[in-house]
């Protein structure tokens, strides 16, 4: 796909985002930021019998963070739990399609995998690996 492609994508789902909001009573809840740029994204997720029956994103920041967190949310529904643990960085970026992001701008792409990751590790009462972007 083309740059352009990639730059309407992220821009549909900035200006429409999906599951955004919170929800009440979820299972797996975290909020991380970025401090450098102000990004700021939390996740709730509600499961049923293991799996993503609901999941939710909430937050602010910059048009790859939040349109980040929409796709991540879209990608994880009906996965499990064990399936959220090992969902890794190179999955998520190449549904965002970020041939053009530079080093400044993955940290932004990748807030949202790592609130997840937070959440995740946290529910199954495990270490984070020291790299929770992966």
């Amino acid at each position: 796909m083309s740059d352009d492609i990639y730059k309407e994508i992220i821009l549909d789902h900035y200006r429409n985002p999906r599951n955004k909001g919170k929800l009440t009573a979820p299972d797996i809840s975290a909020q991380d930021n970025n401090p450098v740029c102000g990004d700021r994204i939390s996740i709730d997720i509600i499961l049923k019998d293991n799996v993503v029956s609901d999941i939710k994103f909430d937050g602010e920041g910059c048009a790859i963070s939040q349109s980040s967190a929409s796709i991540l949310t879209d990608m994880l529904m009906d996965k499990t739990v064990d399936e959220l643990s090992k969902f890794t960085k190179d999955e998520l970026l190449e549904e965002l399609g970020t041939p053009s992001l530079g080093p400044a701008r993955i940290k932004c792409a990748l807030l949202s995998l790592k609130v997840l990751k937070i959440g995740t590790y946290q529910y199954l009462g495990t270490e984070l690996p020291e790299d929770p972007e992966n």
